[in-house]
């Protein structure tokens, strides 16, 4: 699999803020599982959004057009990640790996947060974030670490529900 790698979806993803329970632009639609769902008042789109015991956050949505998911992960943590920096990633979900790259954040997320995100216009991708429990992820430069995807078909469900709702009108 490849992650869509188009300069429009990552611009889409400047506002991506860390946590957004305090962002005006975001409305909580509902909460399932340890996620909670908003929607982006100004892209008339929803994200689900999990935050850990140490602050880390992980975030999955649309771009503006739709055509291109993304999942971000934010951490407090001691991180070189540079704003723009493009490096390599795999993801391990499952039985299945996905090679990729890797946009870093910093400065343009909520204070004192870094960390970056990967698009991906691939069913499978989202598939296996539904139906599996963790996923490991291996930046090219730092060291591997693994994300809890408890929770995540009941919050992408609520957030494809969200989603039809702003489309919908």
């Amino acid at each position: 699999m490849t992650f869509a790698k188009t300069l429009a979806a990552a611009t889409a993803l400047t506002c991506l803020t860390a946590p957004l329970a305090t962002a005006d632009t975001f409305l909580k639609y509902g909460e399932v599982e340890g996620w909670n769902v908003y929607i982006d008042q100004e892209k008339k789109s929803c994200l689900i959004e999990a935050v850990d015991s140490a602050e880390n956050v992980v975030q999955m949505g649309l771009t503006e057009d739709r055509s291109v998911g993304y999942l971000g992960v934010f951490t407090k943590g001691e991180t070189d990640i540079k704003a723009g920096d493009v490096e390599a990633v795999a993801i391990l979900i499952g039985e299945n790996i996905y090679l990729g790259e890797v946009t870093g954040m910093r400065g343009n997320i909520t204070a004192g947060y870094s960390g970056g995100y990967v698009l991906s216009d691939s069913p499978q991708f989202v598939k296996d974030i539904e139906q599996q429990y963790e996923m490991i992820v291996f930046p090219e430069k730092e060291y591997a670490f693994t994300i809890d995807l408890s929770g995540t078909k009941k919050a992408i469900a609520l957030a494809r529900e969200c989603n039809e709702k702003q489309i919908s009108g």
